[in-house]
């Protein structure tokens, strides 16, 4: 039987005030989300003036990357790319550049969306939370 790593409170609480760091010092109205590696909710915070649809698509990003162990931009560059057959896969909604895995010793253990700015400065937002875990 294997093992592998999971997300306590304490690393999501890690994550959460990195990403929240990195966007407020660009002065970023965003909201971020930290899921496990399932795409379960761990974690939403939505900044002040962050616009309300970015409650729902950070969630869609973040459960994107965790289920699909990748950065969710990579669907967006194959859809993008001219496959959009591929907007019918199941269970995939947030395929939009900003959802990032956490990856810690090979394992995908959780993922961090986030929405509210230009794509690239949501995938900065959500790396720098996962910096801050220091994993």
């Amino acid at each position: 039987m294997k093992t592998k790593p999971m997300l306590t409170l304490e690393d999501v609480k890690k994550i959460a005030a990195g990403a929240e760091a990195e966007a407020l010092s660009n002065n970023w109205a965003v909201t971020f989300a930290i899921v496990d590696d399932g795409g379960h909710l761990l974690w939403l915070q939505r900044l002040d003036g962050a616009p309300p649809i970015s409650s729902h698509i950070a969630p869609a990003k973040a459960h994107t990357a965790a289920l699909g162990r990748r950065e969710s931009k990579i669907y967006e560059d194959v859809i993008n790319g001219g496959r959009t057959s591929f907007l019918s896969a199941p269970a995939i909604q947030g395929m939009l550049e900003g959802g990032v895995p956490v990856i810690v010793d090979g394992h995908v253990i959780g993922a961090v969306g986030v929405s509210g700015v230009k794509s690239n400065e949501d995938a900065q937002i959500a790396k720098a939370g996962i910096a801050a875990l220091g994993a």
